[in-house]
C-alpha cells in the first residue's frame, strides 16, 4: 500500500531539540504546521512517550494558506547522557471533505479514518544538555592530544601514557560534577520562588487581620461578651415599638442604658 504524501509543511522536518539542563522546569520546542493547500487540514499530534511531553494543541484544523504553531513541552527529569533516547512524535493528516461545513466531521473523520488518505510525518526528539557537550568536547581535545604525543614518543615514555589513560577517567568525573551542580542551581531557582510565593500570602493574611480588626468596636465588645448583643437590640426595639406606652422619663432611662452601655464597651 503506498502511503498518502503529506500536505502540510512541517518545521523542523525531522529532528525535535530539546535545549536541557532538564531538571526542576520543563523544556519547551515547538512544530511549526503550515497547510499551502486550497483546503481545510486536520491535524493530529502523536508520540510514543505521552506521559513526558505536553502537546498543546494536540489536535485539530489548518485553514488554507495558514500557519499552525504546536508547543511541545517536555516534563522534568533527570538527564542520563549514557542513555538512548528513542522518542518520537507523529504528524497525521487529513483533508477535510468538500462539504465540511459541521464541526462533528473532525470526530467522525478521526473515528475511522481512511488509511488511503491519512498522511504521517515522523520527528526524532534529541536531547541537547550545554554541560554534557562542553565536557565533551574537552574529552575529545584531550582524546587528540593524548594520541598525537603517544605517537610522537613511539611508547618509549611509559610513564606518560599511563597518565594519559587515566585523563578520560578524571574528565568524566568532572562532568558528573557539573551536571549536580547545574540541577542544584535549577533547584534552588524553583524553591525561592516557591518562598517568595509564600511571603506574598502571609502578607495578604496579615492585611486581612489588620482589616478585621479595625471594625466596629460595639461589634467586638459583643462578641467578647462585655456588652450583651441581644440587650442592645432589645433596648433599641423597645423605644421603636412601645414609644406611645412608656412615659417620656421612661423613654429617657433606656436611652441612658444604650449610651452607658456603649461607653462601657469602648472602655475595655
Amino acid at each position: 500500500m503506498v502511503k498518502q504524501d503529506q500536505a502540510l509543511i512541517i518545521e523542523p522536518e525531522n529532528e525535535l531539540r530539546f535545549q536541557g539542563p532538564f531538571s526542576g522546569v520543563g523544556v519547551t520546542s515547538y512544530i511549526t504546521l503550515t497547510n499551502p493547500t486550497k483546503r481545510k487540514i486536520y491535524f493530529k499530534i502523536k508520540t510514543t512517550a505521552p506521559k513526558r511531553y505536553c502537546v498543546r494543541p494536540n489536535c485539530g484544523f489548518i485553514m488554507p494558506k495558514r500557519t499552525s504553531q504546536i508547543t511541545v513541552t517536555l516534563q522534568p527529569f533527570d538527564f542520563d547522557p549514557m542513555e538512548k533516547n528513542k522518542h518520537k512524535f507523529m504528524v497525521q493528516a487529513l483533508m477535510a471533505p468538500a462539504n465540511d461545513d459541521d464541526d462533528s466531521t473532525y470526530i467522525d473523520l478521526w473515528r475511522d479514518p481512511n488509511v488511503d488518505q491519512l498522511m504521517e510525518s515522523k520527528l526524532k526528539c534529541v536531547f541537547q544538555n550545554p554541560v554534557t557537550y562542553t565536557t565533551t568536547a574537552k574529552t575529545t581535545s584531550t582524546t587528540t592530544t593524548t594520541k598525537t604525543e603517544a605517537n610522537t614518543n613511539n611508547g618509549k615514555n611509559k610513564g606518560v601514557g599511563d597518565t594519559f589513560k587515566s585523563s578520560p577517567k578524571i574528565l568524566g568525573e568532572a562532568e558528573e560534577k557539573l551536571l549536580k551542580a547545574a540541577q542544584e542551581v535549577t533547584q534552588l531557582r524553583v524553591e525561592e520562588s516557591t518562598l517568595r510565593q509564600e511571603n506574598i500570602q502571609l502578607k495578604e493574611d496579615l492585611l486581612k487581620l489588620k482589616n478585621a480588626a479595625l471594625g466596629n468596636d460595639a461589634t467586638l465588645a459583643a462578641a467578647r461578651g462585655l456588652i450583651p448583643r441581644s440587650s442592645i437590640v432589645a433596648s433599641r426595639g423597645l423605644i421603636s415599638r412601645n414609644n406611645s406606652q412608656f412615659s417620656p422619663n421612661a423613654i429617657l432611662i433606656a436611652v441612658v442604658m444604650v449610651i452607658v452601655g456603649y461607653l462601657f464597651g469602648k472602655m475595655f
